[in-house]
């Protein structure tokens, strides 16, 4: 049964931190209400009384039903999002976003923590920074390597899902729009690669079909937004000729 608590979502529409929320929320389907908050600029005071670091998402849970802009002192604020999906699995246990037997759970976190650890670093390096894109595709493979032959990360749709999906489609999308400071060189290798190659066909196949969710492209919106939103993002702007 879905809790019947007052939820409050603390979003910007290209932050991939908050699209796991989003996606996990639509999942779950969820009554909540979305607030979005300008990260690139500097937040209102009230914003720090839910996120301290004023990083989003956020939520708000529970409370009487207030202005976003005027948090309840009754409210449980939540944050971090790998632990707000996790929160919205165990609330909407209907939504099945958490496999039902341990392994398969074990698997899930494991598949969001190969991303986190090898594979997020690597991105931002390459995107943002210009280094080297080898070891973004040597990382990228191996996080292909731990998908099942067919289906989601852990065969059905769980959290390992919504924690990853995001990210993987903004770098797809990044680089066939390119968005981002790598080299001309590195861009071409990549798109030959992630778009071409056989080497990436699961991976590619993968990306296709989380992209294919329903919950996926409420919280997306459209890839026309996310390029308007990226091209506004500092660090991805190519680099000078």
């Amino acid at each position: 049964m879905a809790p019947t608590e007052q939820i409050t979502f603390y979003t910007a529409s290209w932050s991939p931190y908050a699209l796991r929320v989003h996606i996990a929320l639509e999942e779950a389907k969820a009554k909540y209400t979305t607030h979005y908050v300008n990260v690139l600029q500097k937040r209102p005071d009230w914003y720090y009384t839910i996120s301290p670091f004023g990083k989003v998402p956020a939520i708000a849970f529970g409370g009487p039903e207030v202005p976003p802009d005027q948090p309840s002192s009754e409210s449980v604020k939540l944050t971090e999002s790998l632990a707000m999906i996790e929160f919205i699995a165990e609330v909407f246990p209907e939504a099945k976003l958490l496999p039902a037997d341990p392994i398969s759970r074990a698997r899930a976190r494991a598949f969001i923590s190969v991303y986190q650890n090898y594979v997020n670093d690597p991105f931002r390096q390459v995107f943002f920074f210009a280094k080297p894109a080898e070891a973004l595709l040597q990382a990228l493979e191996k996080l292909q390597g731990t998908l099942p032959p067919t289906g989601f990360a852990v065969g059905e749709w769980s959290i390992a899902d919504a924690g990853v999906a995001p990210f993987l489609s903004h770098l797809f999308l990044y680089l066939k729009e390119g968005l981002g400071k790598y080299s001309v060189e590195d861009r071409d290798a990549m798109r030959d690669a992630l778009f071409v190659s056989e080497r990436f066909s699961r991976l590619r196949q993968y990306v296709e079909d989380v992209r294919a969710r329903p919950g996926f492209q409420k919280a997306w919106v459209s890839d026309d937004l996310q390029v308007e939103l990226g091209r506004k993002i500092p660090p991805l702007q190519p680099q000078a000729p």
